[in-house]
């Protein structure tokens, strides 16, 4: 019997019982991440010496799980997968992650990211491609490809993520599972690799709603070591999952959402927009009012640079400590320049190199006022319009993405200019901090599509509960991926 591929509070339930050991379910999960490993590439390393913890009435106690690879572990190989830290070992644990280890969750691998979460595709990892396990001709989107695809094919109920732009939430839709990225600092990120400091959220994978809001509740927290977190005690994501949502209120916004937007769309994206139209009859039959809102296209059509620009600015500054010096391998050269040089020219892929050469030219004092600061007042006009909307909606719920995952080759990818925003739309909930969550809707050519929704902040109880009354209406929790072989 298959125990990984089973809800946690099923799993926690057969651990109480006496029917599975916390033994027996780690010899699964490595077994199955070996497997995994062999047809996906999903890992960077493998804990096959991981050890039991005693089950205890915590949920979590017991049960493997999987870390992004740009969670810093002690004593355990944390590479961001990057060359630049190929060999790294830090020397103490995130505090996301101690948080797991003390109520008895068991790491059993570290799963691959794009470069230090930089890129959607899951094809820059330092150790290769991440591939879709529902078809491994397509991608699983980034940067949290290896947790999605784990999660996915059944290695263990959850692995941890992190999300800059939409790195939990897509590759979970992509995947056919749940990605959930709470409200800024609801979990500290010390010890998180950074990326884009005021963007960057920690978060979870998981194959339902549920098992993400048990997994956050753990996860959760004031630190010391993060001025960003904030007392999140009054705040019980599992708890307060009812599903009751009579009378809630949910916006879908016409210039992403509608058929009418795109007249070249293909066929993918019809469908995709389809399930999308299902999905919101079905919040109406739980009692829930939908309508449809006007936002300025050109506002939504700066999301994309506004994210790059402020991103890039950040990372490069957050990543000057990777010099070789300090950790890493050494780069060569007569002197220290020289051997910084060597090291980052040798080290970071090309996606990472052009990052970082935006960022600097952003920064520079000549750019500063036109790239930096504008992208800055942007992202304003942008979060002020989405709190504009949370006075009377309890959710934005729009579709993620402009269909399922994209071909690994290019070969048959339709990108249409036009669906620029369907594909960066989710960038919003960093610039805001909002908390947002992404659930299977159906599917389109037999591959998963997803639904998100966002909320305002700290109203993450609200927005889970009502995940979790359209997750009941749809039937697609705790999907198993199953590998289809055309197309």
């Amino acid at each position: 019997m298959s125990y990984m591929e089973k809800g946690i509070e099923e799993i926690h339930q057969a651990l109480k019982e006496g029917k599975v050991t916390s033994k027996e379910l780690i010899k699964e999960a490595l077994e199955k991440s070996h497997e995994v490993q062999e047809k996906y590439n999903a890992f960077v390393t493998i804990l096959d010496d991981a050890k039991e913890a005693e089950v205890t009435d915590h949920l979590l106690s017991g049960i493997p799980y999987g870390i992004k690879d740009n969670y810093s572990t002690k004593g355990i190989l944390s590479t961001g997968s990057s060359n630049t830290l190929k060999d790294y070992i830090p020397f103490f644990t995130a505090t996301a992650i101690e948080k797991l280890e003390k109520e008895g969750a068991i790491a059993v691998n570290k799963t691959v990211l794009d470069e230090f979460g930089m890129g959607g595709t899951g094809t820059t990892g330092h150790t290769g491609i991440v591939r879709n396990p529902w078809n491994s001709k397509r991608m699983c989107a980034g940067s949290s490809a290896g947790s999605a695809c784990a999660v996915a094919a059944g290695v263990y109920p959850y692995a941890t993520g992190s999300d800059t732009g939409d790195s939990i939430r897509k590759p979970a839709a992509y995947c056919g599972v749940v990605g959930y990225k709470p409200t800024y600092g609801m979990i500290s990120r010390y010890g998180l690799f950074p990326f884009a400091s005021s963007l960057d959220h920690c978060g979870v994978i998981t194959r339902s709603v549920k098992d993400a809001a048990i997994v956050v509740d753990t996860m959760k927290g004031i630190d010391k070591n993060d001025m960003t977190t904030w007392d999140s005690k009054d705040i019980h994501l599992y708890d307060s999952i009812t599903g009751d949502i009579k009378g809630k209120k949910l916006c879908t916004i016409k210039e992403i959402s509608n058929i009418e937007t795109y007249p070249n769309a293909s066929p993918e994206l019809k469908e995709h927009l389809e399930n999308f139209k299902k999905a919101l009859d079905k919040a109406k039959e739980l009692g829930m009012e939908v309508e449809e809102v006007s936002i300025d296209t050109k506002l939504l059509n700066a999301v994309a640079s506004v994210y790059v620009v402020i991103s890039c600015a950040e990372a490069t500054s957050n990543m000057s400590n990777l010099t070789g010096i300090i950790f890493g391998p050494r780069g060569e050269g007569k002197d220290y320049i020289d051997m910084m040089k060597d090291y980052r020219t040798k080290g970071f892929s090309p996606l990472i190199k052009r990052r970082f050469v935006i960022g600097s030219y952003v920064l520079q004092a000549a750019n500063k006022n036109r790239y930096f600061h504008n992208a800055q007042r942007v992202r304003r006009l942008l979060v002020d319009e989405w709190n504009k909307l949370f006075e009377t909606y309890d959710a934005v719920i729009l579709p993620v993405g402009s269909g399922p995952a994209k071909h690994l080759d290019g070969s048959k990818n339709i990108l249409d200019e036009n669906t620029q925003i369907l594909e960066e739309h989710l960038q919003i909930g960093n610039f805001g901090g909002f908390p947002s969550i992404t659930i299977p809707d159906g599917f389109v050519d037999e591959l998963p599509v997803g639904l998100n929704l966002t909320g305002k902040c700290y109203d993450d109880e609200n927005i889970l509960n009502i995940a979790y009354a359209l997750e009941s209406k749809m039937n697609y929790k705790n999907q198993i991926a199953k590998e289809v072989h055309h197309g």
